[in-house]
C-alpha cells in the first residue's frame, strides 16, 4: 500500500497524543469493548471516545457492535494491523502527494 502524504501526517498527528498510544497498546492482541477498556487505562469512556473516534479515523482500530447476552449493545474495538516506514526518503516521496497548499497554515 502506497502511502499518501496526507495519510502520513493523519497518522502521525493520530499517534503524537500519548492516550491514542496507550490504546493502541491496550489493544494489541485483544479487543475491548468501550467501559472495559477506559477502566483498563484509567480514563473516562467520554475522553476514551474522542480517542478511539480520531484513531478510527486515521484507520489505526475498527468497531463492530455486538449486542451481550442481555440485549445491551458493546462496541468492541481492535487494532487494524499496520506497518509505516518512516526515512527521510518515505517522507519525501509521502510530501509529494499533500494536498495541503504551501503557504497555508492549519
Amino acid at each position: 500500500m502506497k502511502v499518501t502524504g496526507d495519510d502520513l501526517v493523519q497518522v502521525l498527528a493520530t499517534l503524537a497524543n500519548p492516550h491514542r498510544v496507550r490504546v493502541v497498546a491496550a489493544l494489541v492482541g485483544e479487543r475491548n469493548y468501550v467501559s472495559g477498556l477506559a477502566r483498563q487505562l484509567g480514563i473516562s469512556r467520554a475522553l476514551l471516545q474522542v480517542h478511539l473516534r480520531k484513531l478510527e479515523a486515521a484507520g489505526l482500530v475498527r468497531s463492530q457492535l455486538e449486542l451481550s447476552e442481555d440485549g445491551k449493545a458493546m462496541k468492541f474495538y481492535e487494532v487494524t494491523p499496520f506497518a509505516f516506514q518512516l526515512t527521510p526518503e518515505s517522507v519525501a516521496l509521502a510530501a509529494r502527494t499533500l494536498t495541503v497548499e504551501k503557504g497555508t497554515q492549519e
